[in-house]
């Protein structure tokens, strides 16, 4: 199978076809997904701004990392289940869209940046109560710079030149 048949396929599907061309569902979809990027972002924000020492600075950081977390899974599996729900629903103009892949890849860095500090900074926030590291600190510039890549080139693939055609 070719990928521009499995493509053709997933075009063709009731789902696909449905938020398509549904009128509501991609627009409710695409308002649901960018709502759960501000929940996810937001939190994300609070902790990494924390982690720098530039927000809420009388906490201790596993105090503001606990109290996010929560919030940031719920909105990252809503950003998920969004994104794929709008993936599947024009699979070609995404698969033709250089930020779409920009994007990929910028998520796959963070999959890699959460391996590299997920034992010294992220299992056991409370480590960093003491006084931030600077592995600590490394981690959340790199997250914030990754994220807001990550929200640019989504936003960039409405503009890609390979949806004009």
């Amino acid at each position: 199978m070719t990928a521009s048949t499995i493509l053709d396929w997933i075009e063709s599907t009731r789902l696909s076809v449905g938020i398509r061309e549904g009128g509501m569902p991609y627009p409710a979809i695409g308002g649901l997904h960018l709502l759960s990027i501000a929940l996810f972002g937001g939190m994300l924000l609070v902790t990494d701004l924390r982690l720098l020492g530039w927000a809420l600075p009388t906490r201790k950081f596993s105090e503001v990392w606990y109290m996010a977390r929560p919030w940031k899974r719920l909105g990252f599996v809503v950003i998920v289940v969004t994104g794929l729900l709008l993936m599947w629903s024009e699979p070609r103009r995404l698969y033709e869209s250089p930020s779409f892949w920009i994007k990929m890849i910028l998520i796959a860095l963070v999959g890699v940046h959460a391996l590299i500090f997920r034992r010294s900074v992220y299992e056991h926030p409370e480590r960093q109560d003491a006084g931030v590291t600077s592995q600590a600190k490394a981690a959340a510039v790199v997250s914030l710079i990754l994220w807001a890549a990550i929200v640019f080139a989504g936003r960039m693939i409405a503009f890609d030149a390979s949806f004009d055609k």
